[in-house]
């Protein structure tokens, strides 16, 4: 049951001070991993769960992590959200004070990965969210961070993309209102396409689990845009750009990283055929850090890795480089040099901090065509 936040915090500092860090009493490096392994998202945690997996096995392969003159093992405490603030609030709170993990990778969705943030913050336990682009999750936190770049960045990137690109005067937007990410980059996309001499003329929302969406599209179809936008999850897309196109709305479809899921071509066929979405890296131009990446992820799973596939791996490796720079398992130690870190190397591409949660990362715009992700254009930060 998910405790009230004062009674949580109260309940994790009198755990904390009875147990301390059991990373150091099991001569291991315990990291919780907190995952949407079911509910409405669950690629994305199936995703997210192998990727963990995969860098685990080769970190204990090649003998542990380096700390100081000795190497650990790296043991993974896997729990599922299910997709809801309340879940993800008590599976923050169980690794915490019953698994007495060292730090924990994820929630990926931004609705989860705020209220799990707060538990960290309050108990002092590092995380390091791979997917989640709302600003909430690391506004005002020194132990929180992510792994991709945040909903500002991303609403600008395809403002100026419908503006310059697809020469779009005008612009409609259709986002879920219950969803921090999808409400997030929609009114970012809404300030910039506007700031840049657009005008959006249709801004409509649903709820989740919503099927029809008919009502709001024929109100975008009347407003006769040049663009939608639709900063969705995978699981919606489909649906609405089905929808769009049997009651005639012929305008580009252009989404966010939320579109990354493979599972998004298979729902979605020829519907999103030509459309465009911003997201973090793209496999065919993928440097010689992520070819490698790629390459073992196919080879133990079958297929190629996602866009949180791929930052879930990065949190992690970035986790592990600061317990090594640390030269210690002492939580507020490896915070601090998570922090300090001013650079990284990552699967999706060259990150630079600058003591804050957020990286500093380019985006990628890939489209859709033939069936497959293809690689567009780097947009710089």
């Amino acid at each position: 049951m998910f405790l009230l936040r004062g009674a949580a915090t109260a309940l994790l500092a009198v755990s904390l001070l009875m147990t301390g860090c059991a990373s150091k009493e099991e001569n291991a490096v315990r990291v919780g991993v907190n995952a949407e392994l079911t509910g409405s998202i669950p690629t994305v945690g199936d995703s997210c769960k192998k990727a963990v997996d995969l860098l685990a096995a080769q970190v204990n392969q090649s003998g542990g992590v380096q700390v100081g003159e000795k190497k650990f093992p790296l043991k993974l405490f896997i729990e599922d959200n299910e997709n809801k603030a309340e879940s993800a609030a008590a599976v923050a709170q169980k690794l915490i004070s019953q698994d007495n993990v060292l730090a924990i990778i994820g929630p990926n969705a931004s609705g989860n990965a705020i209220p799990a943030a707060r538990i960290c913050e309050d108990a002092g336990v590092i995380m390091i969210s791979p997917w989640s682009t709302n600003p909430k999750t690391t506004e005002g936190k020194k132990y929180v961070f992510r792994a991709c770049f945040i909903d500002s960045f991303q609403g600008r990137v395809m403002a100026k993309f419908a503006r310059e690109n697809l020469k779009a005067r005008t612009a409609a937007v259709l986002y879920e209102v219950s969803a921090e990410a999808s409400k997030g980059q929609a009114e970012f996309f809404k300030k910039f396409f506007e700031a840049g001499g657009g005008k959006v003329v249709a801004f409509e929302s649903y709820s989740k689990d919503d099927k029809d969406f008919s009502s709001q599209i024929t109100t975008i179809k009347a407003a006769n845009p040049d663009v939608l936008f639709l900063p969705n999850y995978y699981n919606d897309v489909p649906l609405q750009a089905e929808q769009a196109h049997r009651l005639g709305l012929t305008c580009p479809l252009i989404g966010s990283d939320a579109w990354g899921s493979q599972e998004l071509l298979t729902l979605g066929g020829k519907d999103l055929e030509g459309s465009y979405f911003s997201t973090h890296y793209a496999p065919d131009i993928a440097t010689a850090t992520a070819q490698k990446f790629i390459k073992e992820y196919e080879a133990k799973y079958g297929k190629k890795p996602d866009d949180v596939a791929a930052l879930t791996y990065d949190a992690t490796r970035l986790l592990l480089a600061a317990v090594t720079q640390a030269q210690s398992l002492d939580r507020q130690k490896v915070r601090d040099a998570l922090a300090s870190i001013r650079e990284f190397d990552g699967v999706t591409g060259k990150m630079e901090c600058a003591g804050t949660g957020d990286p500093t990362k380019s985006a990628v715009i890939l489209q859709i065509k033939d069936g497959k992700f293809k690689y567009h254009a780097t947009v710089q930060p």
